[in-house]
Order: C-alpha cells, then sequence, then structure tokens
C-alpha cells in the first residue's frame, strides 16, 4: 500500500512539474489599447486574449490612457516582462519609431493595429486592421444614399449643412473623413455645406467642439453628421439635441456600430441612421494569429492584413453584427 502510495505521489508531482514546464514555455503576447473606455477596443483586447490563450500562449492586456508617454512606457515593461510579441493600437503615432526601434533591438514582434504607424527607416510596421479608405467611402455613400432618399437637397425650405467630425492629427481618421467628404459631394453637397468638427476621438470632445459650430449656423435646419469613429458621431448628435435639432432632422452614419445600435436596441428615435460595422474581434483574433504565427512559425507578418466591415442600419444590424457585440447594444 505504501509503494502504491508513494508512486501515486510521484505521478502528481511529475504532472505538475510538466504542467510548470509547460506554462513556462508558452510565449508572452502584449496587447495595448489607446483608450480601454471603449467598447471596440474591450472587444479587441479580449479577443485577443482568448485567441492567443487558444493557440497556446499566454497574454497580458494594458491601457496607454490615449498618452504617448505611458504607450512607450508600456512598451518597456512588455519587453522587460519577457514578451515575444507585442500588438498596440498606438496613442499617438509619432511614438512609432521609437517603439519599433525597442522591439527590434529586444528581438521582439511588433504589430500594429487600428493605427498605422513606420519605423526609424520610415517603413511600415505590420499593420492588422481596417482599410481606412475603404471604410470612409462606405460611410460617405451610406450618408449620400440617405440625404438623396431624405430629398432635403431639392427642398428650398430646407437648408442642409455636413459636420464632418475629424481627429485631424491621425492619418488614419483623416483617410476615413476625406473620403467620406468625398463621397458626400458627389450627390451634391458644396464645400461651404461641410463644417469640419475637430476633436480628440472621444465623445465629450466632439460634443464640446461640435456645439459653438451648430451655434454659429443657425440657418441650418438639417445636418449630416459622420466621423471617424462613433464617438465623433455620439458627441456631436449630443450637441444637436442639446441645440434643439429633432431626430428626423439629422442623418448621422457612424463608424464602429457599437454606440449606433444603442438607441436602436432600446427602440428610441435618434438621428443615428446608420454606421459602418467594424469588430474589434476580428481585429484581436487576427492580430493574435499573426503574432502566434511569427513567434512559433517564423512567418513573417504580411505589411497589411484587414478586417472585413459592413454598413448596419435599424433594419439589419442583428443580422450583420456577431452575436457578442448585438449584445453590448443593450448594455
Amino acid at each position: 500500500m505504501k509503494k502504491l502510495f508513494a508512486v501515486f505521489m510521484v505521478t502528481i508531482v511529475f504532472l505538475t512539474l510538466s504542467a510548470t514546464v509547460i506554462a513556462a514555455d508558452a510565449p508572452l503576447y502584449v496587447v495595448i489599447n489607446k483608450s480601454a473606455d471603449q467598447q471596440y477596443f474591450i472587444d479587441l483586447q479580449n479577443a485577443f486574449v482568448a485567441k492567443t490563450e487558444e493557440l497556446g500562449g499566454t497574454a497580458k492586456k494594458f491601457d496607454a490612457k490615449l498618452d504617448p508617454a505611458l504607450g512607450v512606457s508600456l512598451i518597456d515593461d512588455a519587453i522587460s516582462a519577457g514578451a515575444k510579441g507585442i500588438a498596440i493600437t498606438v496613442p499617438d503615432q509619432t511614438i512609432g519609431p521609437a517603439i519599433a526601434k525597442a522591439a527590434k533591438d529586444a528581438g521582439v514582434v511588433l504589430i500594429a493595429t487600428d493605427d498605422s504607424i513606420v519605423d526609424e527607416a520610415g517603413a511600415p510596421v505590420p499593420f492588422v486592421g481596417f482599410d481606412g479608405k475603404d471604410m470612409g467611402k462606405k460611410v460617405g455613400e451610406a450618408a449620400g444614399k440617405l440625404l438623396t432618399e431624405a430629398g432635403w437637397l431639392n427642398d428650398s425650405a430646407k437648408k442642409v449643412g455636413v459636420l464632418s467630425v475629424e481627429v485631424q492629427t491621425l492619418s488614419v481618421c483623416n483617410d476615413r473623413t476625406d473620403n467620406e467628404k468625398e463621397q458626400i459631394k458627389l450627390v451634391g453637397v458644396t464645400d461651404d455645406q461641410i463644417f469640419s468638427v475637430p476633436y480628440t476621438g472621444e465623445t465629450l470632445s466632439s460634443q464640446d467642439a461640435a456645439g459653438p459650430i451648430i451655434t454659429a449656423h443657425p440657418e441650418i435646419t438639417n445636418w449630416v453628421v459622420f466621423g471617424c469613429n462613433d464617438e465623433g458621431v455620439l458627441g456631436t448628435l449630443n450637441a444637436l439635441a442639446t441645440a434643439g435639432a429633432k431626430p428626423d432632422d439629422i442623418i448621422g452614419v457612424g463608424l464602429g456600430a457599437y454606440e449606433a445600435c444603442k438607441p436602436w436596441a432600446a427602440g428610441q428615435p435618434s438621428g443615428w441612421k446608420a454606421s459602418l460595422f467594424i469588430s474589434g474581434l476580428d481585429v484581436g483574433n487576427t492580430a493574435a494569429q499573426v503574432l502566434h504565427d511569427a513567434v512559433v512559425n517564423g512567418v513573417v507578418p504580411p505589411e497589411k492584413s484587414f478586417a472585413p466591415t459592413s454598413i448596419v442600419d435599424p433594419t439589419n444590424y442583428k443580422d450583420l453584427m456577431d452575436a457578442i457585440s448585438v449584445g453590448n447594444c443593450s448594455k
């Protein structure tokens, strides 16, 4: 009996040590976002962690809180922690060369998610995200179609204004809003009808920036709103509501759909008429796979990996958005 017990204990110790060795050998990957309070980035990081663990790795997630200095520091922390691969959505594209050099010097694979960056030589860091120009084209096309269907441009009693909500210091946002403006002009909107609303990417920032512009143009009876993300459109819609604009006099087309879908799910009238659905889940999964392939299989990360997008509205969002995203619409 004692002999059998001893064999049993040796087996337990062996299995415990084996599990410890396997855990120790599992590569560490770090995902850093720039704004952890946005649903999109929450989805991205959670998907990254889940996919990494599915592939046999371990993962940690960090928030740069829109602070460039913190973004650089978190890269250093990840390297010090022994990360083999890092995915980052930078809080500012200007830190790209510095973090690319730090990762290269440490032999760590670095990829950029959502916001593209370059290294010291000006070469692009491998990118996982969306095609900004294509996104802007789709949003602009949707806004133009809705505007044409509304007939506002042909109604002499209506004065149309377009609020383009822009993060003017971020190239990927400029790709989006520049193409949105080009598309809206194709249906008859003129340059003097378009008003730029500069913001930081956050809801309150766009609300504060849009308010004075709306107040300065009391002649405008009907507004079209689009921007770099759902937060930009949301803040501007809030500013329009404060100014007394009615939902029927607004065509808001978002980019993200995670804010747009909330009044749809609640059955509330709103200025949200459509949004481009982009899934943080898709980007998180793809980023984890790209890093795994690079670290474990020696596959050079492709220069660009794009995730799919689609326009959604109150009639089809439940069909086109994934179950997790639809569930978040009711939160």
